[in-house]
């Protein structure tokens, strides 16, 4: 398949969407070539564009560095007098794949899996709240993985400190020292794993090296940055932006160097910044170095004597995790004493004990070095609570992710079992959500951080992951904050792998808490990623409401809190679920659109709900189409075969909040 444009006929190849997914009459949207400057490829909503994937750099596109590890496909770039175009070749000839625009401005590549007769998402851009165009506006730097995700460039400061602390970056940033190009005492500052900014309006010489592109910027003082065109083979060619830098993207191990025109007293704050007293800062870093490596010796060898945990001694779960997952897998952590554990937590002092699960107790404690944890304390009559240890123990060493809780250790001594993980200060989402006092803590802003956070941990669970993880049990209780109120997916006992030909499975051992459940769980025992876009989209309403989803609604005589919202939606009266906590402080277009797409987590039927990858996108960006929803699953009176969890109470399943185990079906 080859895109772009044949300069010698005129003709440019390009993707456009279908109206709809019944009407294949040209959409608003597509993806074109735009040869301006450096040539990138755009997705458009008409004469806007969206989305951009950067200049070609030899190797991939500025913006899409994970090219280079699609061992399925060839990917090439031609740019000479007779065209200008990207095209891409399948290696194995069995593989079928597609790339389209679809109805909602998403660019997606499918591959065909024959085994399952259906078509799997590889690969969709706009991917996340950094891939709508200059989401942090000129001289400002993307990055997901912060909060908030916009910072300004070395040098710069934000142009609207207000909007700046409020996380909305799309003001950019202004340069703190003007430029003074007559006197030639501009330099430049590197920045490190960058998407290039926007080449529309840039300058491109292929002859040039890196070393004449500086020399060049400096002589046009119109040149605010420059950058090797080519990264392969050393380096090659030069790229000169003759004007503001917007839509940069920094990333973690990937990306290029991009070289920012700065004014001499930014260059020499960011040298002393950087650099200080180097020759003393060598001798420092040696002798640190050093003791480092002393200390990681002893470690080691402490580790290796006394602190191996063993997991492979006991048989993981049949029906959680089974060992063929980890096989080769070193699966070690801290082991903690129960000593030490008992010594943080005061003996397990009824005064530091946070709650109580399934699991057990979990308490509040203080490690010799200052360090806050919590620690989940397996009670000797939980049912299920070995299970739950193995699941979450294997599971959690294995994830990191800003919105996931961290597992600092274990402890396993005689017939204890524990998990110590990171202190939340904050605790519990539920604890602020359903309290009429600490729920005006929670003004839209940070109700709108945590909803897009917990998206963002379960895209990170279902496909960014080593392994394709379930939830099973997404709920309020379940959302730990910290003390920048960032939400944390916790207790993951309940858990399950998925395996990579896995779209669905069915049990007959449900788990889990009714009215996050979907419908398709509760009653047939069927769970996919799709099952934890239910229990998310239940979420996004409470959180919105400041209700819980059980229970009458006088108002309104619907069951619960979906069919509420659902009624609301279909009068035109959203706004009227708001939490009034918050009064009338939101930004009514942003709320509307978290309820239209909490409704589209719980629709009834699962194949009509998004990916938690869509929801990402769709919460991040103002530009993408978001479909109307159907009719949510409200609940049904049949009862599933056999239900459990780690609640030690059978209490009626009208309480749809509850976790629910071993109730026999009637």
């Amino acid at each position: 398949m080859k895109l772009g444009v044949d300069l010698t006929s005129g003709l440019n190849r390009n993707l456009t969407a279908w109206k709809s997914s019944s009407d294949p009459s040209p959409g608003e949207y597509c993806n074109a070539m735009d040869i301006d400057g450096d040539p990138e490829l755009f997705l458009w909503d008409g004469t806007r564009k969206l989305w951009r994937t950067g200049p070609w750099n030899g190797q991939h596109f500025s913006g899409i560095p994970g090219t280079t590890t699609y061992q399925g496909f060839i990917f090439s770039f031609v740019n000479n007098k007779e065209e200008v175009t990207y095209s891409y070749d399948i290696v194995n000839q069995s593989l079928v794949s597609r790339l389209v625009v679809n109805e909602s401005g998403v660019l997606q590549r499918s591959v065909w899996l024959a085994g399952n007769g259906g078509w799997n998402i590889f690969w969709f851009a706009p991917m996340d709240q950094c891939d709508p165009l200059s989401t942090c506006g000129p001289y400002g730097a993307c990055d997901p993985n912060n909060s908030p995700i916009c910072e300004c460039l070395q040098g710069f400061t934000p142009k609207s400190p207000a909007n700046w602390e409020l996380r909305d970056g799309s003001d950019g940033c202004v340069r703190k020292t003007k430029l003074d190009c007559k006197n030639g005492t501009d330099g430049f500052v590197t920045v490190s794993r960058v998407k290039l900014p926007d080449t529309s309006n840039c300058s491109v010489d292929m002859s040039m090296n890196l070393d004449e592109c500086k020399a060049m910027c400096l002589k046009n003082c119109s040149c605010t940055a420059y950058a090797g065109a080519i990264i392969g083979g050393g380096g090659s060619g030069c790229i000169m932006w003759l004007s503001e830098l917007t839509d940069i993207r920094l990333y973690t191990d990937s990306g290029q160097d991009l070289y920012v025109r700065l004014a001499a007293a930014d260059i020499a704050a960011a040298q002393s910044h950087g650099s200080g007293h180097a020759p003393i800062a060598i001798i420092v870093v040696l002798v640190l170095v050093v003791l480092l490596l002393v200390c990681v010796g002893f470690f080691l060898w402490r580790r290796k004597k006394r602190r191996r945990v063993m997991l492979g001694a006991t048989s993981l779960s049949d029906q959680n995790i089974s060992e063929e997952h980890f096989e080769g897998d070193d699966l070690e952590l801290p082991l903690f004493e129960l000593g030490n554990v008992a010594a943080a937590t005061d003996n397990f002092s009824i005064l530091n004990k946070l709650g109580e699960g399934g699991f057990g107790p979990v308490y509040k404690g203080k490690l010799g070095d200052g360090q806050e944890i919590a620690v989940k304390r397996l009670a000797k009559t939980s049912v299920q609570g070995l299970d739950e240890f193995k699941n979450e123990v294997v599971l959690i060493a294995k994830l990191q992710h800003r919105n996931l809780v961290r597992l600092v250790g274990c402890c396993i001594q005689g017939e204890e079992r524990m998990l110590i993980y990171e202190y939340m200060v904050n605790k519990s989402l539920d604890a602020f959500l359903f309290d009429k006092e600490k729920s005006a803590l929670l003004n839209w802003q940070t109700r709108y951080h945590i909803i897009v956070g917990i998206a963002r941990g379960l895209v990170y669970l279902h496909q960014d992951s080593r392994f394709r993880i379930i939830h099973r049990d997404l709920k309020a209780s379940n959302v730990l904050l910290d003390k920048e109120m960032n939400p944390k997916i916790s207790d993951f006992g309940m858990a399950r792998i998925f395996g990579g030909d896995e779209t669905e499975v069915n049990t007959r051992r449900v788990v889990g808490t009714y009215g996050y459940m979907s419908p398709e769980y509760a009653m047939d025992g069927v769970f996919s990623v799709k099952s934890d876009v239910f229990s998310f989209g239940v979420l996004v309403l409470e959180i919105i409401s400041g209700k819980k989803n059980r229970g009458v609604y006088a108002h309104s005589s619907h069951l619960n809190l979906l069919a509420h919202a659902w009624s609301l939606w279909n009068e035109e009266k959203s706004l009227q679920l708001v939490d009034e906590s918050l009064g009338y402080s939101f930004p009514a277009n942003e709320v509307i659109k978290c309820i239209k797409v909490g409704l589209l987590c719980v629709q009834e039927r699962p194949e009509d709900r998004p990916l938690m990858s869509s929801v990402v996108l769709m919460l991040g960006s103002d530009s993408a189409a978001i479909p109307n929803p159907r009719q949510p699953g409200f609940g049904t009176r049949r009862i599933p075969l056999e239900v459990e969890s780690s609640s030690s109470k059978q209490d009626s399943c009208t309480l749809n909040s509850m976790s629910v185990t071993m109730l026999q079906g009637r």
